[in-house]
């Protein structure tokens, strides 16, 4: 189990420079639109299915935990989210898959919101 907090540790590690180093080439790219979170929310994406096919079908399961959690994770949770998301739809679970989607994305904008006026009105 300290092997795997590792694993997770490290790969985090080089998964949040990464998204640093996307998120700096980006703001070089662009003025005013998010394009580094798009890029980094995508790619992930595109990865975590490529590497989840990849470990589940080829045994490599023991890597998950650094490329999945860590490098991925690190680089993006929006990854873990689909990946999340499409395991609920594939195993039949529409509703709780469309449910999951819409909590996830009008809670979390909810708490943003909410950290946003408490922080503003503690430190402002």
């Amino acid at each position: 189990m300290k092997h795997t907090f590792l694993q997770v540790a490290l790969g985090g590690a080089l998964g949040s420079a990464a998204r640093y180093g996307v998120n700096i080439l980006a703001g070089r790219l662009t003025q005013g639109f998010p394009l580094g979170t798009l890029t980094v929310n995508i790619g992930g994406c595109l990865a975590m299915g490529l590497l989840a096919a990849l470990l589940a079908h080829r045994g490599g399961q023991h890597l998950a935990p650094f490329l999945l959690t860590g490098v991925l994770g690190g680089f993006t949770t929006f990854s873990a989210f689909a990946l999340d998301t499409m395991t609920l739809w594939e195993r039949g679970a529409t509703a709780t898959a469309l449910g999951y989607v819409l909590g996830s994305v009008v809670l979390s904008l909810a708490a943003v919101t909410a950290g946003l006026a408490i922080g503003r009105g503690i430190f402002a």
